[in-house]
């Protein structure tokens, strides 16, 4: 059974940084292409990042510069640096693959604001 912890979210002044860390259990890790998602209160999920099993990745417009992806296949963990955040990050991050293949955790809330 996939359990899939989200951490490392909190309150960050704009211009700061933080690191999310997205811990999976249960699950063939290494084999999945995986995205950071975030959420806004009544809005979709969407992809915000994503790292195939190459390493290779993809950034949405709007972080690229400021965000980087990492994925570690023997501790089976996936990352997000975040960095120069701005208020209009705010919001629950998620991970998963990209084909939804894990429950959904219950993500790390990440509130940019002075």
């Amino acid at each position: 059974q996939v359990q899939v912890v989200e951490s490392g979210g909190g309150l960050v002044q704009p211009g700061g940084s933080a690191r999310l860390s997205c811990a999976v259990s249960g699950s063939f890790f290494r084999a999945d292409a995986l995205g950071w998602y975030r959420q806004l209160p009544g809005r979709q999920r969407v992809l915000v990042t994503s790292i195939g099993t190459d390493s290779t990745t993809w950034y949405t417009d709007s972080v690229k510069g400021r965000f980087t992806i990492s994925r570690d296949n023997d501790k089976r963990t996936l990352y997000l640096q975040m960095n120069a955040l701005k208020p209009e990050d705010t919001a629950v991050y998620y991970c998963n693959t990209l084909t939804f293949a894990w429950p959904w955790g219950q993500g790390t809330q990440v509130t940019v604001s002075s």
